[in-house]
């Protein structure tokens, strides 16, 4: 029944057709005899919901220079520039809704497949589609923090400041720089979420690295410290990575697609 499903309408030059077919096969194999699954996300997984990849073109980077974080601790037109990137960013994913990927991933972990979901991604997309056990490492953009006192807000309400003040806002509270809830260049990681995310990565046998390029670090070193523990590798991507000639498996498939069908086919051979 799934391989008539995915044989319906496409041709081989849009899927792959048999070469798809056994891909999945070998995915749904190693998702089947793996008790402690655990995926890796990045920007790919989220295209499919309209949001660009920064670094792509037509991505916020393709058009401004990021803000450091130091040049946003020290300048005042820096903290501007910052928050003008920052609202226009807001727009591509405010009205995104999760993909089947998204989907998919919430789905396992309700089901007790998968252990949870480490993700590169700032939008808050794997929350909004169900998916309870998220570590952020690069923080939320859904959220705005003061970098004094710590005390946070939904990032409407900043840009609201933001749009009334026509300049960077800061805390009512203490005065200090607001800025959003995510990790800037030159700032430094989370300590207890990076220490959360070795922890399951130490835990499971099965890490899926998806729509991710494995190049930004310390993060993209999760998928390598799970192996290193014993875990098989499974890579889904548009684009080469670094680590594909240590994988287990290695697709270049739609993420949504592929997720979806393999989660058709988990279902049927339990049934």
């Amino acid at each position: 029944m799934l391989h008539a499903k995915l044989m319906e309408g496409r041709t081989d030059n849009q899927f792959g057709t048999e070469r798809m077919w056994v891909m999945l096969t070998d995915f749904v194999d190693l998702m089947q005899q793996s008790k402690r699954v655990l995926a890796f996300t990045g920007a790919g997984i989220s295209t499919e919901s309209g949001i660009p990849d920064f670094r792509s073109p037509g991505g916020i980077w393709s058009q401004s220079q990021p803000v450091y974080y130091d040049q946003f601790l020290r300048s005042q037109a820096a903290r501007n520039e910052y928050w003008r990137q920052k609202s226009v960013a807001h727009r591509d994913f405010a009205a995104a809704q999760p993909n089947p990927g998204h989907r998919v991933l919430a789905q396992w972990e309700a089901q007790g497949r998968l252990i949870g979901v480490i993700t590169q991604n700032i939008d808050g997309l794997h929350q909004l589609a169900g998916s309870r056990r998220v570590l952020e490492v690069h923080g939320t953009a859904r959220e705005v923090a003061c970098v004094g006192c710590r005390r946070r807000w939904p990032a409407e309400v900043g840009l609201a400041w933001y749009a009334e003040l026509k300049q960077a806002p800061d805390c009512p509270d203490c005065g200090r720089p607001l800025k959003h809830a995510t990790i800037s260049f030159g700032q430094a990681l989370d300590p207890e979420v990076l220490e959360q995310a070795s922890e399951w990565a130490a835990r499971c046998d099965l890490i899926l690295a998806l729509g991710s390029s494995l190049v930004v670090q310390p993060a993209a070193g999760i998928p390598v410290l799970a192996q290193n523990f014993g875990a098989r590798l499974v890579i889904i991507n548009r684009d080469p990575t670094p680590l594909d000639h240590q994988a287990d498996l290695v697709r270049r498939t739609p993420l949504g697609e592929t997720l979806e069908a393999a989660a058709q086919a988990l279902l049927e051979r339990c049934a």
